[in-house]
């Protein structure tokens, strides 16, 4: 996360920086709009490509969550019917042989 910030505060440096040198750039005044104006599409690309790839990424880690759960999921179903299984078994066994033990 740290890094996330200190990679924004580089660019955001690097704008400014750009902005500041075009503004003392010796070229003309339409020059140097056209120029700011470029780097201004530049920019607005670069963030639509970035907010792309942050929204993909939030996907997958979204899907890999939800898979990750339903697998739980399925996992304690199992193993509650397993239990249950096992109780039935065992109460099965006890009143069976209850049963034998009374014809003694």
């Amino acid at each position: 996360m740290e890094d996330d910030n200190k990679f924004s505060y580089f660019f955001l440096g690097l704008g400014l920086g750009v902005a500041v040198g075009l503004l003392f750039a010796p070229k003309t005044g339409s020059e140097t709009r056209d120029l700011i104006r470029s780097k201004a599409d530049e920019g607005k690309d670069y963030l639509k490509r970035r907010t792309t790839e942050l929204r993909e990424q939030a996907e997958d880690v979204i899907d890999k969550g939800r898979t990750a759960v339903t697998r739980q999921r399925d996992n304690l179903s199992a193993a509650v019917e397993a239990g249950k299984q096992a109780y039935r078994e065992a109460v099965t066994g006890a009143s069976a042989s209850g049963d034998a033990s009374e014809g003694i």
